[in-house]
């Protein structure tokens, strides 16, 4: 009699935070993997971009602490302005938006990132600065996992946060560019003062390693991510 193996391969990703408004994305851990990373920074923030390989790296905006793609191994394909793409079996949409709450004449543009992997949409605010407008919120409907920015001085604060997300509906929210050890950037709020504003208890996780079936259905969740 034949004997046969079956493996079952699950399909997931994985959010690991890597500090200030950067994050690594990974489809899957093995050979065939995409990894995607957002908004790597610079050293002067006082924290070091750690030594990585990328596939793809967004950035939402010229600023050192958020377009230092040469701290990455490899040669990525790297998108920093709006508009579509579709590389390496990721779906990347870029929307336009701004940094400040006066149309970009304090501190310019931003740009938004749809990220599509495995079917699972998440979304990466990188330095909004002000509430969506009906064009934006058209393009981010149906958003599984929202990075939003929420330590203030900068983006949006804990409060003008909490408006956004109320506008997404996201089903996971997780934060960053918020106040942490190491962190020289000064004026931003410590992640508390977003979590009381929300008023979700979260889970606090090294990483976030997830399926499109384990999306919460009903209740937003909130993580926190460490690094």
């Amino acid at each position: 009699m034949d004997l046969f193996i079956v493996f079952k391969i699950y399909i997931y990703m994985i959010i690991t935070w890597l500090g200030h408004s950067s994050f690594k994305l990974q489809d899957k851990i093995g050979v065939d993997g995409v990894t995607v990373v957002t908004d790597p920074y610079d050293k002067e923030i006082g924290l070091k971009m750690p030594s990585l390989e990328a596939d793809i790296v967004t950035i939402s905006h010229d600023h050192h602490d958020h377009n230092n793609v040469e701290a990455l191994r490899g040669n990525p394909f790297v998108i920093n302005c709006a508009g579509e793409y579709d590389t390496k079996g990721v779906l990347i949409e870029g929307i336009d938006s701004y940094h400040d709450e006066e149309e970009g004449k304090l501190r310019g543009s931003n740009t938004i990132y749809r990220i599509e992997i495995d079917d699972i949409s998440i979304v990466h605010l990188g330095d909004l600065g002000h509430v969506l407008d009906n064009s934006q919120l058209e393009k981010l409907v149906g958003t599984d996992i929202l990075l939003i920015p929420v330590g203030g001085k900068y983006t949006l604060d804990a409060h003008r946060a909490v408006e956004v997300i109320s506008q997404i509906e996201p089903r996971i929210v997780i934060p960053m560019h918020y106040q942490t050890e190491g962190l020289t950037v000064e004026g931003l709020d410590p992640v508390e003062k977003f979590i009381k504003e929300l008023g979700i208890e979260p889970s606090r996780e090294e990483k976030l390693k997830i399926t499109k079936k384990e999306l919460p259905q009903e209740d937003m969740e909130l993580v926190i991510l460490s690094f």
